[in-house]
């Protein structure tokens, strides 16, 4: 039992598992706000760390999901609507103008067109490819790790680095998505809650709060530029394209589609959020790829591929 847990906790870092502790609780206590998933993702980690030498290479290298989520949950420490002016109107109107349809004598928005002509089957196939925007990188992410570690590293940093050009975004141009303006019209409401739009709808069929449930956390609403949902689709595509499976690239290409179609049609994103998430994810690859290959971070990668 000595041995077991001299081996697994790792005496020499002691000083920094304690430190790093101290700060994480400190942050979410004094900053965020300390939540329960907080307390359950801390110490799944632990766990998974200590537990065998598997699961610990395991969640060194799914470690940078986990710091892609803590930023993303810290960014409601500094709503950015106080950093510039949200934009309501000009998204709404550019989309108007640029993809915006007739019907019955009117000049529609796709998200306007989809609400009032919505179907189940839709409704039930824009839920299914929201719900899985999250578990298939993921699983895609499992899967590099066991045949293709160094590919597996490019596609988590780059998922990283392309959703702090996203972040970055957002408080550079913070923008109301088509369901504030359905609500609320072009009035700004501060500290709006999330809300699930047209996913409430894939509640409604399958008779659970899945999405209600997910947005009443959303930590940021007026980030609907560009569309972070959109690109992760397109990182999975563009990765996976690299291993020449003509399989795996057909399932990414309907995923991705899936996604983009979901985003419009639950009234999340206009169809220029979509098109702006496809550009940060092509940028974020490019400019990353880039990174990895000719700078020094290329050789951080080579030895770091041999620690998982």
């Amino acid at each position: 039992m000595y041995q077991w847990v001299k081996d697994n906790l790792l005496w020499r870092n002691l000083l920094p598992f304690f430190l790093g502790t101290t700060l994480y609780f400190s942050w979410f206590i004094f900053f965020v706000g300390l939540r329960t998933e907080h307390i359950f993702l801390y110490f799944l980690t632990i766990i998974l760390y200590l537990f065998h030498h598997t699961t610990r290479k395991f969640i060194l290298a799914f470690s940078v999901f986990i710091v892609y989520w803590i930023i993303y949950d810290s960014m409601r420490i500094i709503p950015n609507y106080t950093v510039n002016p949200v934009h309501i109107a000009q998204p709404y109107l550019t989309e108007k103008q640029m993809f915006g349809i007739e019907h019955m004598g009117l000049t529609l928005t796709l998200n306007e067109f989809f609400k009032i002509t919505h179907t189940p089957l839709l409704d039930f196939l824009a839920g299914f490819f929201y719900l899985n925007w999250v578990p298939i990188p993921l699983i895609f992410g499992f899967w590099l790790m066991r045949n293709e570690k160094k590919l597996f590293l490019k596609f988590s940093y780059a998922f990283l680095f392309t959703n702090i050009i996203g972040f970055c975004i957002y408080y550079l141009y913070p923008a109301a998505p088509p369901w504030y303006v359905d609500i609320y019209g072009f009035d700004l409401k501060y500290d709006t809650p999330g809300y699930a739009a047209g996913l409430l709808n894939f509640d409604s069929l399958t008779g659970t709060s899945i999405f209600k449930g997910l947005y009443s956390k959303n930590a940021n609403v007026f980030a609907a530029i560009p569309s972070l949902h959109s690109s992760y689709p397109v990182l999975c595509f563009l990765y996976g394209w690299r291993l020449k499976r003509p399989w795996l690239n057909l399932i990414f290409g309907v995923f991705t589609l899936g996604i983009w179609f979901s985003a419009v049609y639950t009234g999340h994103h206009y169809l220029i959020d979509v098109l702006g998430g496809l550009i940060v994810a092509v940028t974020g690859y490019t400019i990353f790829e880039y990174l990895s290959e000719q700078t020094k971070l290329k050789t951080w990668f080579e030895n770091f591929v041999q620690k998982i």
